[in-house]
């Protein structure tokens, strides 16, 4: 069972997590803006509607932290505000994360030893499009599928766009769809990864195959800030003038 939602509710709440993260990021003086407002949506879902008592979230992409870390603010807790997580249990930061291709294997290690100890729960890890080029995803793969490791789901956060270019132009992850399943998973391809319907329909389906669940979820870096979307540039990037005044405007920030 998932927990009782309101659609405007969860609109509402993006609207307002991508204000936070947008001034946390002036305050700050820094910003990872493109990958961070990719995932507003998914990070809502998974808090507000799918994620429960039992259950832990990994956040791989750790660069893109600021919008995890508010809203487990909002829920209580009191993760730092940090580009680069260390882990931090008891305020829902369950590993440390940063460097690319390693919250993966943390998060199926997880899962495993949970299937040992038989324990409730499952282990829900997001990923970058970007860390789909490393091979230590792809052995964990492998592995996940080996141990049919069920209580795992993976969801990447598949926004085309890596730290100074398009993922197609350094290095394609053409079929990925058919790559992953390839490796003995079940994956599901999410068309619009900023559709709260779309996302609470797909990601709360049950997984009866035995096998791990991958969920690529295909977004826009820089979601919200019409002129940032699909930019690189916005990868990494502190905002300075008439930025900061662009993106108050369209985020209907005074």
């Amino acid at each position: 069972m998932i927990k009782k939602y309101n659609i405007n509710e969860l609109i509402n709440k993006a609207s307002r997590l991508r204000q936070d993260t947008f001034n946390a990021f002036i305050k700050k003086g820094e910003a990872h803006l493109g990958g961070s407002f990719s995932m507003i949506e998914i990070i809502i879902t998974l808090y507000e509607v799918i994620i429960k008592k039992n259950d832990k979230f990994i956040l791989s992409k750790a660069h893109a932290s600021f919008p995890l870390s508010l809203i487990l603010k909002k829920k209580g807790l009191n993760p730092k505000l940090t580009t680069h997580l260390e882990i931090d249990p008891k305020n829902g930061i369950h590993c440390t994360t940063g460097s690319l291709g390693h919250g993966l294997p943390i998060a199926t290690g997880m899962a495993f030893a949970r299937k040992k100890q038989r324990k409730k729960g499952k282990i829900f890890v997001m990923i970058s499009d970007g860390e789909c080029q490393e091979g230590t995803t792809w052995e964990t793969f492998l592995i996940a599928s080996k141990h049919k490791l069920d209580n795992l789901v993976v969801i990447i956060d598949y926004n085309k766009i890596q730290a100074l270019s398009k993922i197609e132009d350094v290095l394609p992850l053409s079929n990925l769809k058919k790559k992953i399943e390839s490796f003995n998973l079940n994956c599901i391809n999410i068309k619009d990864g900023h559709s709260f319907k779309s996302l609470i329909k797909n990601l709360s389906k049950n997984n009866n195959s035995k096998k791990p669940l991958v969920f690529i979820v295909n977004t826009i870096k820089g979601k919200g800030i019409k002129e940032f979307e699909n930019d690189p540039i916005w990868h990494a990037r502190q905002l300075k003038g008439h930025e900061i005044e662009v993106g108050k405007k369209r985020l209907g920030l005074k």
